[in-house]
């Protein structure tokens, strides 16, 4: 175990495919990942996008070409799993990558794959989200390791997560399995030192050929979830020597901390910080399943209480206590902490705080981090300079007008009616940002499905107006197929494709409409309005900025009761634009106009459109324009009663 390099350290973020062997970076924890990969020499990368995990796949796209090898975006997760599968069918080791959401669109492919096994090494890393910081749930993807047979590793270090890949592959092939790698928010978007090994090129020659008809199937299923349940328990036995696993701390422990992930640089923080290093003793593992049975046991039976340091669900916990239930002579009586107990939090993310609590907490320790009369002070400095703000569209969003025209249609249809939507940066509709238009919300393409559902209910005496939203990407992604159920059953709603030209809420990655691909090459655009034409039903275009034509344009097609219809809302992303254009117009407020908060329902521009650009100068009592946030769009001038609002062409 060691916590630094003592190798020549240098700092080049430029290309992870050049490092030098023996160097140590400055790595985030994706970027180790897919260095690890390179490592291991990988032919082949897949994914869709999805924080925190779009950085590996990302960071492999910009030198593919240099490494030799492909990357794709993949139209979904499940289809990104398929193909790198396929890759490793045919002899060529690969990696995929999601976020924990995205892991749900491929159980069903992943499922079959655990039984089927694979030939060349394939790794797929599922990046938790603890605390839904970029998510709308937070999940534990470990559980679908014990479900699916699947062998579990949880780097806890950043060298960890390059060197738990590079081995990944190498277990893979032994064990002719996919092997899951799962890190959390923290570990995937932190830096560290990480020292970087030879980069192995990748297999040339690709080759698919069974070694009898069943061998990529998963049928007998029978005997092959007999097999996987086999490779477990050979995994088991060769967790028990892993480097990954290590013990820091006494011989014999008053208490022990068993921890994986993220919960070891907290619970060493923790440890460190109350000074217990000569009675407490943590045992972090990286193989978390199937757990290293001896080992585990041996470090049990050393302690009378053990917290356990996790995130998110008692995944860990649960297995320990499983174990021990088998054989409690094995480690004698133990008093388990951990979130069971209440002593680490059952939601959210942990941090040294919370560990540093517990163990205060458990062994009767007065800690006081922080005087009350320092935070009382700290509380009082800060106040006066900060402010707090609803999260909310950037400056010039197009999403902004398009949810101002909904919010017009639908108060002018009268009838009613409601938004249902789904995944992207227009979720921030749920609340002031879009004027608090969408009312569902549950997962990628989940908008138009359940549409499908609102559409069929006149015979029970539904009338109001159904919306469905959804973005460009998660058009390709998850809703194509929900259209065509809606059309095929004559559900009766408006979809409205809010297309940005970008994956914009997981960093501006490629799709499929906007004409290249994931290492920069020319790629085939799949049209939006041209597709829902073919499929036959009606197709309306817009831009967002246009206020007047895109409410018109709603409210006729609400008024539609003939079925599908699609209005494609289209105008490329603030900041995407801002990289090649200057803006279009130059913003000025005219302050003998402004009514200030005589205006509209109390200053309409700065307390309701909420353009971070417009603002209230309360000692003047009129709005005003912040010149270093405003992207010119000049939608603000149109939403202005009193007309004081003023775009002059830059």
């Amino acid at each position: 175990m060691s916590f630094g390099s003592t190798a020549e350290r240098t700092i080049d973020m430029a290309n992870i495919a050049t490092f030098e062997k023996g160097t140590s970076q400055l790595l985030m924890g994706n970027e180790a990942i897919a260095r690890g990969a390179l490592e291991a020499g990988i032919g082949f990368a897949a994914a869709y996008p999805g924080t925190p995990s779009s950085e590996i796949i990302g960071s492999l796209a910009e030198v593919a070409k240099d490494a030799g090898i492909y990357v794709e975006w993949s139209i979904n997760e499940k289809v990104a799993l398929e193909a790198a599968a396929a890759a490793a069918f045919a002899g060529v080791r690969s990696i995929v990558a999601m976020k924990q959401n995205g892991l749900s669109v491929a159980l069903d492919y992943l499922m079959g794959l655990a039984l089927t096994g694979t030939r060349a090494g394939i790794v797929l890393v599922t990046c938790d989200d603890p605390g839904a910081l970029s998510s709308t749930e937070e999940e534990d993807s470990r559980i679908v390791a014990k479900w699916a047979c699947l062998p579990l590793l949880e780097p806890g270090t950043f060298q960890e997560e390059k060197d738990m890949t590079r081995w990944a592959y190498d277990l893979s092939e032994e064990l002719k399995s996919v092997v899951l790698i799962r890190g959390v928010t923290r570990t995937s978007h932190a830096r560290g030192d990480v020292e970087v090994g030879e980069r192995v090129p990748p297999l040339r020659q690709a080759k698919f050929e069974p070694s009898n008809p069943l061998e990529f199937t998963s049928l007998p299923a029978p005997f092959k979830h007999l097999a996987a349940n086999q490779k477990i328990d050979k995994a088991r036995e060769i967790f028990e020597s892993s480097p990954f696993n290590w013990y820091q701390g006494p011989d014999k422990p008053d208490l022990l901390i068993v921890t994986c992930g993220s919960g070891w640089f907290y619970s060493l923080e923790a440890v460190t910080a109350l000074e217990l290093e000569k009675s407490v003793g943590i045992l972090k593992l990286g193989t978390t399943w199937p757990l290293p049975e001896k080992l585990v046991r041996e470090h049990l039976s050393l302690a009378e209480e053990v917290l356990v340091v996790e995130e998110i669900d008692p995944f860990l916990e649960g297995n320990l206590k499983e174990l021990v239930g088998e054989d409690p002579s094995a480690v004698g009586p133990i008093k388990f902490y951990g979130k069971r107990s209440g002593h680490i939090p059952v939601a959210g993310e942990i941090n040294p705080d919370i560990v540093t609590a517990a163990l205060a907490r458990i062994l009767d320790i007065e800690h006081r981090p922080v005087q009350p009369q320092y935070s009382q002070k700290a509380l009082a400095l800060t106040s006066q300079f900060t402010h707090g703000r609803m999260v909310g569209f950037c400056a010039g969003c197009p999403h902004r007008a398009t949810f101002w025209s909904i919010k017009n249609a639908i108060k002018l249809d009268g009838r009613n009616g409601f938004v249902s939507g789904d995944i992207g940066c227009y979720s921030m509709a749920v609340g002031p940002a879009g004027y608090w238009q969408i009312k569902t919300m549950q997962s990628m393409g989940s908008g138009t499905g359940m549409a499908c559902g609102f559409g069929k209910l006149a015979e029970f005496g539904f009338t109001q107006p159904v919306i469905a939203v959804c973005g460009d990407s998660t058009f390709y992604h998850a809703t194509i197929p929900a259209i065509i159920s809606g059309i095929y059953n004559r559900a009766n709603f408006t979809l409205l494709v809010l297309d940005n030209s970008a994956t914009a809420m997981t960093g501006f990655q490629p799709h499929p409409g906007t004409g290249r691909s994931a290492m920069g090459e020319p790629a085939p655009t799949v049209d939006i309005p041209t597709l829902c034409r073919a499929l036959g039903v009606r197709v309306e275009e817009t831009d967002p900025f246009d206020l007047t034509g895109t409410t018109d344009k709603l409210l006729d097609l609400m008024r539609d009761d003939g079925g599908v219809r699609v209005m494609v809302v289209k105008r490329e992303c603030a900041l995407v634009r801002a990289r090649r254009e200057k803006p279009a117009y130059k913003m000025r407020i005219d302050v003998e106009r402004c009514l200030g908060e005589s205006c509209g329902c109390s200053r309409l521009c700065s307390r309701v459109f909420q353009c971070p650009a417009l603002m209230w100068d309360a000692e003047k009592g009129v709005a005003a324009i912040d010149s270093v946030l405003c992207a010119g769009c000049g939608v603000c001038a149109d939403i202005c009663p009193s007309g004081a609002i003023i775009r002059e062409t830059a």
